[in-house]
Order: structure tokens, then sequence, then C-alpha cells
């Protein structure tokens, strides 16, 4: 009898749950924004720039890409790299490579590239301010500097990309030990002569939202080129309106625009990042003053799907991504 009760209870429970459940409002999914609409055009300076050895195109931009190998290896690099040049059907115009402080440009894969005519965009992971300005460093950052004067050619190096994340402030300290941090990183390179270095500064476009990453500028002596990063990652917004802050700041300077990385995330569905992709090609094309893309395919270890960005395997987004690199604007 205990048993018939308790079960009987257990059952209106759950009935008067699933009723209040019916009864509560479901939130109403965010409205999705309008990807065909004509993009701003807000950088539109034609130049030209003095952009220090690595020039911008006269007309059109460069398109390259961050390809993330299966293995971080001389042989897993050229197949990544290989890979996604087959299935676009040409050259990339530059590649994307990571270093952290104390990992020297010009392995094996950087030597097979430069050789093979790439050009290379060096994203250099710099340490704490305060310690390279005690020149607790210096031997480093000569030695950095010999090895991209030894390259040869021309490259884009951005020194500690994304300063601006909260994440780094125990490191960065401040904008302005940074801004003393790139001036005397820079100094050092001159004295060693390595003079096939553009220079490109390259913080977050949330750091533009946010009003802070301004602060971070080294000034218009110091920067060859400006450059943002932006992802339609946490929020599925056109990427004139993601970096809309920037290219507002960046359209006050004399000076040729990179976006160092883009990215529109696996969660958004196949199809909206397709149309996300379409109009950032059309965003580029309407802000003439962009001169270099580079898109972020890697899927990085850990992330969830919102921070998922790699194309390849996806009809859809990549087809996007293939009419881009075919443009004739993107093949300047």
């Amino acid at each position: 009898m205990r048993r018939a009760v308790l079960a009987a209870l257990a059952a209106a429970v759950i009935l008067l749950a699933t009723a209040c459940g019916d009864d509560e409002p479901k939130p109403t999914p965010p409205p999705a924004p309008d990807l065909s609409a004509r993009p701003a055009a807000v950088a539109v300076q034609d130049g030209p720039f003095a952009a220090g050895p690595f020039r911008p195109p006269a007309a059109g931009a460069y398109v390259g890409a961050w390809i993330k190998p299966d293995e971080l290896t001389h042989v897993g690099r050229l197949e990544a790299v290989d890979q996604l040049e087959t299935s676009l059907g040409r050259r990339l115009d530059f590649l994307n490579t990571y270093r952290r402080f104390d990992q020297m440009v010009g392995t094996e894969s950087d030597v097979e590239f430069l050789a093979d005519g790439q050009n290379l965009m060096i994203s250099w992971a710099t340490g704490d301010n305060r310690s390279i300005l005690d020149g607790e460093h210096d031997r480093l950052i000569r030695q950095q500097a010999r090895a991209i004067r030894a390259v040869g050619r021309p490259v884009m190096l951005r020194m500690r990309w994304e300063m601006d994340r909260p994440n780094l402030r125990a490191t960065m300290w401040s904008a302005a030990d940074y801004v003393a941090a790139w001036k005397y990183v820079r100094a050092i390179f001159k004295q060693e002569r390595a003079d096939n270095v553009s220079w490109v500064w390259c913080p977050t476009a949330e750091g533009f939202v946010r009003g802070e990453a301004p602060d971070f500028y080294p000034g218009d002596d110091q920067v060859d080129w400006t450059c943002v990063d932006v992802y339609a990652g946490a929020e599925f917004q056109p990427i004139g309106d993601l970096m809309g802050p920037f290219l507002q700041w960046a359209a006050q300077r004399p000076k040729p625009i990179v976006i160092g990385e883009f990215g529109v995330a696996k969660a958004w569905g196949s199809a909206n990042r397709a149309a996300w992709l379409a109009d950032a090609e059309r965003t580029f094309k309407a802000n003439r003053q962009i001169k270099a893309v580079a898109y972020f395919e890697s899927d990085p270890d850990g992330n969830g799907p919102n921070q998922q960005f790699r194309l390849s395997g996806d009809r859809a987004a990549f087809g996007a991504f293939h009419s881009l690199v075919e443009d004739p604007y993107f093949n300047p």
C-alpha cells in the first residue's frame, strides 16, 4: 500500500512539473543577422602606403592562412599547406606561422616554403614586457633578429599579437609597458640590421569594442601594417559589425590593413558559415585599405564548437572560401 501511495505521489510530481514547464516562456532565439546587405565602406584609403619591405598590392588584396597540421612537424606542416592549396587550386600569397618567444624563425619547413617562393607572416609570442625592458632577453631577441635577417626575404612580423586580451595582462602589465617593449625590440632589430621586417600591430576586434586596444598602439612611426583578429565565434554577427570599431580607427591611419586571423565557428551551421564568408568577401572588397587577409584554418584542441573554425570537410563553407580565393580581387 505504501509503495502504491509513493508511486502515485511521484507521478503527480512529474505531471505537475511538466505542466509548469509548458507554462514557462521559451527563450526567443536571437534574430539572424542580415548577411546580404551591402557592407559599409569605412577604411577606403587607396595608398600608396609606406608599409615596410613587405609591400601591399597596388589593387586588391593578398590571401593567406594559418593551416593547422595534424602533427606539428616539418612533414606535417608541408602536407597541411599542400592539401589546402590543392583543394583551392592555387597557391596562397602568404602563410601565417606561430612562434614561441624562444622559437627561432628558419625551421626546415620555413626554409622549404621560402625556397618555393612562399611569403611568411610570423606571429611571435614575445614574453613578459617588463623583463624585456630589463634586458633579460636581449640575447634571445638578437638571435631572432639575425634569424629573420637570414631569411633574406620580406616578412611580416606580428610581435605579441592580441596583446589586448585580458588573459595576457599578467605578462603585458599595461599598454604603456607593451608600447615600450615594442620600441625596445624594434631598436634591437635595427641594430642587427634585420631590415626585411614589416612590423604588424595586431590586437583583437573585441579590444576595440571595449575601447582598450588603441592604448597599445606604438605609433605611426613604429608600425608598418595595422591588423585585427576577428571571429564569429561566441557571437554570430557580420564581420563588418564585429570589426567595425577597428575599421573606423584604422581608417584614420595611413597604413595598409591585414586581417591577421578570421574565422567562422562550426557551431553556426554550414549554410550560415557560407553566408558569413560571402559577406566577409564583400566587406574586404568594400574596405579597400584591407590589403591582406588570412583565414584561421584550425580546430584547436580542447575547444568547443564555438571555437572550431576549420572549413575543410564543410562543403558549403569551404565553397564560399574557395569563391573568395578565386576572385580576381584576391589574385593581385
